[in-house]
């Protein structure tokens, strides 16, 4: 296919009033009841087909949706290609070596504009309640056909009590709120490419649901795709789909197929169809890797003194560390020189290597293990790197940068191997050398990159940058565990939706600077569904949460817990700054709150436990609630500004169960599976642990 130019994609973009006028959504309207000529299904999932190749979804029996027009042909004039007349249907078992036993519906229509459509639906058993689709377009007719994008499964879900609540997988550069209720305006496009020129991609996912049932779309190939999911509220509901900008030409005769789209009806929030996303996903061999220990160890960072710090701030605050039970010690911004390339900065290590090799060692003399943060792909305008390789650059299309926000820096490319090179050889000192134990990996430029155009890395397609930067992590993390096994990488980026199909080569993902303790949680319940048991969710800075001490959003979900406090007093020179009005040192009354949270973390660990996120719907459930079993119990976190009234402990099993107060050291009393609701008063925030009565806590 000839690339998709930036230009293209803005067409696509600022034409969404003609393409999403949403025409399945008047067409639902419009349109009576139809009979199916075809259904698609498993025990869960129904896709019927009628006449004219519209779908309706049902979920167990019950449908979702009237007929619509789900798969659409996007032309360049604006128009679209929607009505295809029934041509027949055939189905086919599957035996896939990676997927298991399933079946596949394909089904085959033309239009009158002499278009061809084959939709292929497919099951399989270890996924129920979710569908691959794929579908083709031929051009049938005498003439080309100029094509601008396709849609799939686009469906409206009707107006019910209570409203409706979203999901978006997709970077915002305003790093909004992954979870969401639908609002009367609502409308998120939702892309998949970049947002702004160091924002970008994300989990290839979108999710709207209301109290009874939900749908989920996405995609489900095995690299980055350039897709949109756009999600908004209409007149009658929200709708929901998947669209992709593909501007080409069809000759007579030409096909193209679309990527294969992931559609999950649900019940529950937006937990439930991610499971089944990582379940695809890593059949296909895109799969988190176990974790080091010490992923789950609590961690301080040396932020709180910002770039300025001195090597003796952070020495001198070690020993506080250490005492407050902590075990990480993260070096942030301001040990280099520049962004780009990564020399020590001689104000602070004037003797080069052996100074940060003394460093460290003195980190590890107090029992700590080091860390260092680095904003791999940037590169500072004067740096040597970018004098003396400027063919490390990502280009766009007319030979333009693509800049770095943060730092005012120019990205590198990572598919272009001088680039991947010169970092595995970076990480390579940095742990095997220095002798740092891990990683930190930051900035919001690191989650996708544009197309790139340089001519001087000879991609065989300008997507070669945003489908192989998973590939560049992956060669990041292999060289940290070839200079030291146990090294755990993180990687933070910066506010935006995790891209999936980088994770994989990460060991700790962080709430990546939280706006609120809400992010902290939503984004932990996400990354929970997407990772699974095992993974290292970590809560990021405490000082980022709402009210700067909100440890309980992160115990209380299972992430591992993080502060940049100073000791015995904040820096006099703060950059970037300001300071909050009450710094970030660590006052007595801070010290007292925080060591009573590290010891309540350390004692129980929750994040090694399973977190059982479809026992709560983190929507339309009041208070919001998390769940979580670890060695025989079961433990639950309520949050609200104020509650007083019944709380439901779901998933007890046999047997009564006692329940404890564990910030307030009370018992509660006990419950049991037929009687599972305690009365309660609290305000911000509850932690309850339930242990089968006999059984010590």
């Amino acid at each position: 296919m000839p690339p998709i130019g930036r230009r293209t994609v803005l067409k696509l973009a600022s034409s969404t009033a003609a393409l999403a006028a949403l025409p399945w959504a008047s067409a639902a309207r419009a349109e009576p009841s139809h009979s199916a000529r075809a259904v698609a299904h498993d025990d869960l999932l129904s896709i019927a087909f009628d006449a004219q190749l519209r779908t309706s979804i049902s979920r167990a029996g019950t449908a979702l949706t009237p007929f619509q027009p789900s798969e659409s042909l996007l032309l360049a004039d604006d128009g679209t290609v929607e009505a295809f007349a029934f041509v027949d249907e055939r189905i086919e078992p599957v035996a896939d070596a990676r997927h298991g036993a399933g079946r596949r519906h394909v089904v085959r229509g033309r239009s009158r504009e002499g278009v061809d459509k084959t939709v292929e639906v497919t099951f399989f058993e270890r996924y129920p309640g979710m569908a691959i689709l794929v579908a083709t377009y031929r051009n049938g007719g005498s003439a080309p056909l100029a094509v601008a994008g396709w849609r799939n499964a686009a469906h409206e879900l009707a107006h019910a009590p209570g409203g409706f609540w979203s999901f978006s997988g997709a970077t915002h550069e305003d790093r909004r709120d992954w979870v969401q209720p639908l609002d009367a305006d609502f409308d998120q496009r939702n892309t998949l490419a970049m947002d702004a020129e160091d924002y970008g991609g994300g989990t290839p996912l979108a999710n709207v649901w209301r109290r009874d049932a939900g749908l989920a779309v996405g995609h489900v190939e095995p690299a980055p795709k350039l897709l949109d999911l756009p999600v908004r509220r209409t007149a009658g509901g929200a709708s929901i789909a998947v669209e992709g900008a593909r501007a080409i030409t069809l000759a007579p005769g030409e096909s193209f197929a679309t990527e294969r789209t992931l559609l999950c009806a649900h019940t529950g929030d937006h937990f439930a169809p991610l499971q089944l996303y990582r379940g695809f996903m890593q059949d296909q061999g895109v799969a988190a890797q176990p974790v080091p220990e010490s992923a789950f160890a609590p961690i301080w960072c040396a932020w709180g003194y910002e770039r300025d710090f001195t090597t003796k701030q952070v020495l001198d605050t070690l020993p506080k560390v250490r005492e407050m039970g902590l075990e990480w010690a993260v070096l942030d911004d301001g040990w280099q020189t520049n962004e780009g390339d990564w020399a020590l900065d001689p104000r602070k290590f004037p003797r080069g290597d052996a100074d940060m090799r003394e460093f460290v060692a003195a980190i590890r003399a107090q029992g700590l293990r080091p860390r260092l943060w680095l904003a791999p792909l940037a590169a500072d305008p004067g740096s040597d790197v970018l004098h003396q390789h400027p063919d490390m650059l990502l280009l766009d299309e007319w030979g333009s940068f693509q800049k770095v926000s943060w730092w005012n820096a120019l990205t590198q490319c990572p598919a272009y191997q001088p680039t991947i090179d010169y970092y595995v050889a970076l990480v390579k000192k940095i742990i095997g050398d220095w002798g740092f134990e891990g990683l930190k990996l930051d900035g919001q430029h690191l989650n996708a990159v544009a197309p790139c155009y340089n001519p001087a890395h000879k991609h065989a397609h300008p997507t070669d940058s945003c489908e192989k930067l998973p590939e560049f992590w992956a060669a990041i993390h292999k060289a940290a565990r070839d200079a030291n096994p146990e090294a755990v990488v993180e990687l933070c980026p910066c506010g935006t939706a995790f891209a999936f199909h980088n994770l994989p080569a990460t060991d700790q993902f962080p709430s990546s600077d939280p706006l609120s303790s809400w992010q902290v949680r939503h984004k932990g319940k996400t990354v929970k569904a997407l990772m699974g048991h095992g993974s290292s969710y970590a809560g990021d800075h405490v000082e980022l949460s709402t009210g700067g001490r909100d440890f309980a959003s992160s115990v209380g979900i299972g992430a591992v817990i993080s502060t940049k406090f100073t000791w015995p007093r904040d820096t006099d020179r703060p950059n970037p700054g300001p300071l909050p009005p009450e710094g970030f040192v660590l006052t007595p009354e801070k010290e007292a709150l925080w060591r009573k949270w590290i010891d309540l973390y350390k004692q129980h660990m929750l994040p090694k436990g399973e977190y059982l996120g479809a026992l709560y719907d983190i929507g339309f459930d009041r208070p919001e609630a998390h769940a979580i079993a670890k060695d025989g119990a079961l433990y639950y976190a309520f949050y609200a500004d104020a509650w007083d009234g019944p709380l439901q402990l779901r998933g007890l099993g046999k047997g009564r169960w006692r329940v404890r107060d564990l910030f307030n050291d009370a018992d509660l009393g006990a419950v049991d599976a037929r009687a599972d609701t305690l009365q309660a008063s609290f305000e911000d925030f509850l932690l309850l642990q339930a242990t089968p009565e006999g059984e010590a806590a």
